[in-house]
């Protein structure tokens, strides 16, 4: 007999054994083969595994640490759009959904020169 969970199957051919109630001195008997089978507890069977067990091109190449420049960290767009305070003709944009979803997002825009602005669409 084999177990899974609270499930027991027959150990000739692998069917679903009905009535099992746990006792070891119970016989259940296979209703597709006819195998006589012992009704014991199942045991759970807990398994672990490390990364590893299942190697990766792409685990291997992976960082613990990784490093990230200023840049890296930088998630805006640049778009072209005039800084009122010194003038330069590019500054870097985000938008924010900070309204209700039938309005417009803002836009937040940032310069070079610390100049910060927004705008709503």
């Amino acid at each position: 007999m084999s177990a899974i969970g609270t499930l027991v199957f027959c150990t000739d051919c692998g069917s679903l054994l009905d009535g099992s109630i746990g006792d070891p001195t119970k016989i259940l008997v296979c209703d597709v083969c006819g195998a006589r089978n012992k009704d014991t507890v199942p045991q759970t069977i807990v398994s672990e595994s490390k990364p590893s067990a299942f190697p990766s091109a792409l685990r291997a190449k992976r960082s613990a640490v990784q490093t990230l420049t200023a840049s890296d960290r930088r998630t805006e767009a640049l778009t072209q759009h005039t800084c009122i305070k010194c003038g330069r003709k590019e500054m870097y944009y985000t938008t924010v959904q900070l309204r209700s979803a039938d309005e417009g997002s803002t836009v937040f825009y940032t310069c070079v020169c610390g100049h910060k602005e927004s705008t709503n669409n």
